[in-house]
């Protein structure tokens, strides 16, 4: 069916002409995003890098997930994809219930689909652990570094394992204030150091942190030659402007070890949190596949790189359009489904309703309404047909379903039946309903 036209060619190109002319290159990149030019002035956002490191926790960051029971081949198939979709770091699980040899098959996967992506083993608490890493291959470890003095003993696992038997568990290897808390961390990064591996150290806990706490820590650690400092807040009570300053004065004590963040999102500004810290002079970003992570979970992967790359211009080194097919990859492996509007991968982030104007300025430009194209990230359009869908919307609808032989007076018998449907019934109509309904009311072609 030719659709009786709204605008004409010229009004069509005017159009598109003004959106050009607000447009700029970097901020309108056609075929994958149009955001604001304002994103990329350093007078109005500040100054960024030109690239930044993801660093992906969710193979860690499942273990805190309830119900998640994987097989080890759906966590490698995960893995393969995670890899594939040019994530640069990975942190797996820990070492606790896997032996040597599933650890070296897991580095292995790695390097197989790219040799270049660090693999990082976190939770070392002894040397063994150190030993047991190094000896499986992994390119870093992470010494965790809990964020207070005394306090510090309530994430011993050592502690309950020996109360429970009914031990003494107050003894010298438990460390009582902050002083022994960070000798024991820089021990620890010493050895990692002597075994030939990079060594990461999350300082835990920073809404805790005091400035004067916090030199105590980055000088001792960065002087036991840790080569990265990252920022954990599993509380998620840091702001972006908090962030931002602790990345200064990390960087201010220690200017020769980069600094790294991990933030959660309690109060949805966890991507937030990322580009204020990375603007800042962190260099790393640690987060996870849909933001899984146990509570108000991580930095979603697919949010925070088309954040930096779209927004601000900054190199993440993702393959984009593989985003979604990971994000859906992350659903299977552990049940946990996100929200239809999540963010770049939900199913329906990319879905305005049915109106005919989105149907239409979609045929003028693709990018206003959404400002990211669907494609460049794996996803799709979606279109659906509501009670506020009209003429254009239904016969594209109809075109799409492979339905023909229908004209102008046609469509709008069909536009009001639907309506009445949906009004009736009290739900949209399905494809289904509507080529019923087309059927009763499109003629059908003369025998011959």
């Amino acid at each position: 069916m030719e659709k009786p036209p709204v605008f004409t060619p010229e009004e069509i190109a005017r159009f598109r002409a003004e959106l050009a002319a607000r447009r700029a290159p970097g901020a309108h990149e056609p075929g994958r995003w149009s955001v604001s030019p304002l994103n990329r002035r350093t007078d109005v956002v500040g100054s960024l890098p030109t690239e930044v490191r993801l660093r992906d926790a969710t193979l860690r960051s499942v273990e805190t997930l309830p119900g998640v029971v994987a097989s080890a081949g759906a966590k490698a198939a995960f893995l393969r994809r995670l890899v594939g979709s040019g994530v640069p770091e990975v942190v797996t699980a820990g070492l606790g219930g896997r032996d040597d040899s599933a650890l070296k098959e897991e580095i292995a996967l790695v390097k197989g689909e790219n040799p270049d992506c660090r693999v990082v083993c976190p939770l070392m608490r002894s040397p063994e652990d150190v030993d047991r890493a190094a000896a499986a291959g992994y390119d870093a470890v992470q010494v965790w570094v809990q964020g207070f003095s005394e306090t510090s003993r309530i994430y011993r696992p050592a502690v309950y394992a020996k109360a429970w038997r009914g031990e003494e568990w107050r003894t010298e290897d438990i460390p009582s204030d902050r002083a022994a808390v960070l000798e024991r961390a820089a021990r620890l990064v010493s050895y990692a150091r002597e075994r030939g591996l990079e060594v990461i150290v999350p300082l835990l806990m920073v809404s805790y942190a005091t400035e004067e706490g916090h030199e105590e820590a980055v000088r001792v650690l960065a002087g036991a030659g840790a080569g990265e400092l990252t920022l954990f807040d599993g509380p998620g009570g840091m702001s972006p402007e908090a962030y931002a300053h602790l990345v200064r004065l990390t960087r201010t004590f220690a200017p020769e070890v980069e600094v790294g963040l991990h933030p959660h999102n309690t109060f949805g500004l966890a991507v937030g949190c990322a580009v204020a810290a990375v603007r800042a002079g962190a260099s790393a970003v640690e987060l996870s596949v849909n933001g899984y992570c146990g509570g108000p979970g991580n930095a979603d992967l697919a949010a925070t790189a088309l954040a930096f790359e779209a927004l601000y211009g900054v190199r993440t080194g993702i393959r984009t359009e593989r985003l979604t097919e990971l994000a859906r990859t992350g659903q299977e492996l552990t049940g946990y489904h996100t929200a239809w509007n999540h963010p770049v991968t939900g199913t329906h982030a990319f879905c305005w309703g049915g109106l005919d104007f989105i149907t239409q300025e979609a045929a003028i430009d693709p990018l206003l309404h959404n400002c990211v194209e669907p494609e460049s990230v794996g996803n799709v359009r979606a279109v659906p047909f509501t009670p506020d869908s009209g003429p254009y919307t239904l016969a594209d609808r109809l075109t799409d379903l492979g339905i023909a032989g229908f004209g102008p007076a046609e469509v709008d018998e069909i536009l009001v039946r639907a309506r009445e449907l949906m009004a009736g019934e009290g739900r949209l109509v399905t494809d289904v309903d509507l080529a019923a309904l087309a059927a009763a009311v499109i003629p059908s072609p003369p025998r011959t």
